[in-house]
């Protein structure tokens, strides 16, 4: 029974993960096809299209893709933020001992691929891209592992997701310290005390939503000013958010108690509509319900929904409609960009995993076997979201690069996936024949 509970809201998170991976290769494809079509030129009048606020003091106006890879993205990091935090704190991250797999996997998943960026590079103009190869997109790897089923552990699919949240993380730090602009400290530092006096509040067990949401499009507005990428803005409020409930189980479970009877006295009268007392009964279950959620969890729940079906595949049609001309293609970037996710994530992540369980460093499930590491290492080289969300950081200043690193990015992660899917279908087969 135990056990039970325990998986069920992790695999409830891995099919909505999978769902949001078909949505995913679904908004690629009609992105791709429209980019390439007869209407070709109305994908990118759209997304170019610029819509915001100008005053005689202020402006914000900037193209419907900006909005969507700098607004609508801010919150994806924000949910990224209160993934961080809970597995931190409570789940696949709160030890050293369960910390140690992933993080040698996410060493290995990052280090490799960027030195073989770096080490394959011959043109100054496209090193920025060092970055792209790094992180893994977990709804897309998840919705191929899903297509596995039963046939994979359960055990894998927990390292995948530790691996890829320990991922974001670096990605995230690269993010901000790599691929921000010319920094206005002034306008950095008012966002940090804002986000100082959220801390402080959280700490002190206060929190409040509409404090919350109000504050943290002050915050997101002065780092968009301030040259510090808005994303980061997200990943630091989600750490306001409190884990814990304002009120303890043993407390609650009294009060719902003292609620059931209530309803259950009022309901002698057997009214169709609900009694006074009844009502009033509602309302205070209402009241102990919002003291007993824990805040962090509450939000993570309510944006799932939101960031895997909509914003994600949002920018991926908004992303990847590459418009595929030989005559204007790096291939060196694109091959470049290939390799470093197909053989850098493949072959970096068991390199230094298997290394590390050499020296006892970490402790692997006894149900994970090596070709498993390898296939899902493989799988990881998915980097879609992040990838071209780098991508289109690291090349602003020669655009010309972005549509080539795009190719790489898609090629790369479709080989990435079939390869990781074959080596881990015939595990499985190897394994039920035993």
């Amino acid at each position: 029974m135990i056990k039970k509970v325990f998986l069920t809201p992790l695999q409830k998170f891995v099919k909505l993960e999978g769902f949001s991976g078909i949505l995913l290769l679904l908004s690629t494809i009609a992105a791709l096809v429209w980019a390439n079509s007869a209407f070709g030129d109305t994908y990118s009048s759209i997304w170019e299209y610029k819509l915001g606020v100008t005053t005689d003091s202020f402006e914000l106006k900037k193209p419907l893709i900006l909005w969507i890879n700098d607004g609508l993205m801010a919150i994806f990091f924000f949910l990224i933020g209160l993934e961080i935090k809970r597995e931190i704190l409570i789940g696949e991250l709160n030890s050293m001992k369960k910390l140690a797999f992933p993080l040698f996997g996410a060493v290995g998943g990052v280090l490799i691929p960027v030195g073989m960026y770096i080490f394959l590079n011959e043109n100054p103009e496209t090193f920025r891209g060092w970055g792209i190869p790094m992180a893994t997109d977990i709804a897309f790897s998840l919705a191929v592992l899903n297509t596995l089923g039963k046939r994979v552990p359960l055990s894998l699919k927990i390292f995948l997701i530790a691996f890829a949240i320990v991922d974001d993380i670096e990605a995230v730090l690269v993010i901000a310290v790599f691929y921000s602009g010319t920094i206005k400290i002034s306008l950095l530092l008012i966002a940090l005390i804002l986000l100082c006096v959220l801390y402080f509040l959280s700490y002190k067990g206060y929190y409040s939503k509409f404090i919350m949401l109000f504050t943290g499009i002050v915050v997101w507005v002065l780092f968009l000013k301030s040259g510090v990428h808005p994303t980061v803005a997200g990943i630091l409020l989600a750490f306001s958010v409190p884990i814990r409930q304002k009120i303890k189980t043993s407390t609650f479970v009294e009060q719902l108690e003292i609620v059931f009877n209530d309803v259950k006295k009022a309901s002698i009268l057997k009214k169709p509509i609900l009694s006074d007392e009844q009502l009033s009964s509602m309302d205070d279950l209402d009241d102990w319900s919002r003291k007993f959620r824990s805040p962090l969890q509450h939000l993570e729940h309510s944006l799932h929904g939101w960031v895997a079906y909509f914003i994600i595949p949002l920018f991926a049609l908004a992303n990847a409609g590459v418009y595929i001309d030989s005559a204007g293609v790096d291939v060196d970037l694109v091959f470049h960009i290939i390799l470093c996710l197909v053989l850098g994530k493949g072959l970096g992540i068991p390199i230094v995993v298997l290394l590390a369980e050499k020296l006892n460093l970490v402790q692997i499930p006894s149900d994970i076997t090596k070709r498993h590491i390898l296939g899902v290492s493989f799988i990881a080289g998915i980097g879609f979201t992040m990838a071209i969300f780098i991508a289109g950081l690291a090349f602003t200043s020669h655009p010309e690069y972005i549509s080539s690193a795009k190719i790489g990015i898609l090629l790369g992660s479709l080989i990435s996936a079939i390869i990781g899917f074959l080596i881990l279908r015939f595990t499985t087969k190897e394994i039920v024949n035993k």
